[in-house]
């Protein structure tokens, strides 16, 4: 296991991005009967999902994130340092979409860019990844995208994985701050779990199959069980907390039931445990900062939270974190409008040219025009 203390970081801000269109209970019971729809959202706790339409790709949805970021921070798109993208669907097999973000916000070229192909793991990895860089290069701002369109890879007429999961990506800043909280990670890896969870078909292995997302729940569960609470606990204790002095416990949105089993094996209280997937259903690499955007904003923006954050799926990977955030400057949920003339074609827009807007509770956010 990998652990580490990172200090003289800080997060400053966060703000989470949806796609306009909705799919309900209602949606899915038209395709597998009212009562498998009903049984399904009983047993995860999900009620509805944003999923992307056939033009958007997880950038777009990262794009219109930084830029509301970048907007409330009011940094410059040059003063990022770092940029560090966290997805497993990516635009193109090549190049990176990191590097394509890096052209649409207009960052500066001095800025280093990294992606990583992780999922329900990947925001504690992205954000022990960025925290780490920023510090051993002496940089000042960075920022994190983490999401996914999952939704792009499923079978709609698949039961087991279509009514659970939805799209976002969320931007998280990022500075070097004397005197900043410590940041404790403890990280994990188990190569072995690599085939129940995957898509198999549509890569360089197998080119000629379909995209499909698989997902063997029983062997995820026993794989969660048997990994993340002993993880979690090996932070608390090299961060020196107990789980009664953690503000909230914030876990990979993927199940209701998932969360509060683990929750409770921790010690955890139902007012320290976070469950926000209601309305956004299993987003993989977004769900954890979507989950802090969504249901911790305002606490978040009203002063300084202890957290301490746990994803684990794919790979099998997982990671947790306990760190002190807050006050934020922005920590918001907008939408992004499904219109391909709101949306699409923002490839060739910088971060300062002009823009249409995406809603977020009345408050507008740039995103480029086509």
């Amino acid at each position: 296991m990998v652990a580490s203390v990172i200090e003289g970081v800080a997060l400053t801000g966060l703000v989470a991005c949806v796609p306009e269109r909705r799919e309900t209970v209602e949606d899915l019971a038209v395709r597998f009967g009212e009562d498998a729809a009903r049984r399904i959202a009983k047993a995860t706790g999900i009620e509805a999902r944003h999923l992307v339409p056939s033009h958007q790709c997880t950038s777009d949805l990262g794009e219109a994130a930084a830029r509301r970021l970048l907007d409330r921070l009011g940094w410059a798109a040059d003063s990022v340092d770092l940029l560090v993208m966290v997805t497993q669907t990516h635009d193109h097999i090549l190049p990176a979409s990191g590097y394509r973000l890096h052209h649409r916000l207009g960052l500066g070229k001095g800025a280093a860019v990294l992606d990583l192909t992780l999922g329900c793991s990947g925001y504690v990895h992205g954000l022990w990844t960025a925290s780490a860089m920023l510090k051993a290069a002496g940089g000042r701002r960075a920022l994190l995208i983490a999401g996914d369109t999952t939704s792009r890879v499923l079978d709609p007429d698949d039961r087991t994985v279509a009514p659970l999961f939805g799209d976002a990506a969320t931007a998280t800043a990022l500075v070097a701050e004397e005197g900043a909280a410590p940041m404790v990670f403890a990280l994990g890896s188990d190569g072995a779990g690599a085939p129940y969870l995957a898509v198999p078909g549509g890569g360089l292995r197998r080119p000629g199959e379909p995209a499909h997302l698989f997902m063997d729940g029983t062997q995820v569960f026993a794989f969660t069980l048997r990994e993340v609470p002993g993880n979690i606990r090996a932070v608390l204790e090299r961060a020196g907390w107990a789980m009664e002095t953690v503000d909230r416990l914030v876990l990979h949105q993927a199940n209701a039931q998932m969360i509060r089993h683990l929750a409770q094996k921790l010690g955890a209280t139902p007012d320290q445990t976070v469950i926000g997937l209601s309305e956004f259903g299993n987003t993989s690499s977004a769900s954890i900062p979507l989950a802090l955007a969504s249901e911790l904003g305002a606490a978040l923006c009203g002063g300084p939270l202890r957290l301490v954050l746990s994803g684990f799926g794919v790979g099998w990977s997982w990671g947790s974190v306990t760190l002190t955030a807050g006050p934020l400057a922005v920590c918001e949920v907008m939408v992004l409008p499904a219109s391909p003339a709101e949306s699409a074609g923002s490839e060739a827009q910088p971060a300062n040219g002009a823009g249409r807007e995406a809603t977020f509770a009345g408050h507008p956010a740039k995103v480029a025009e086509s």
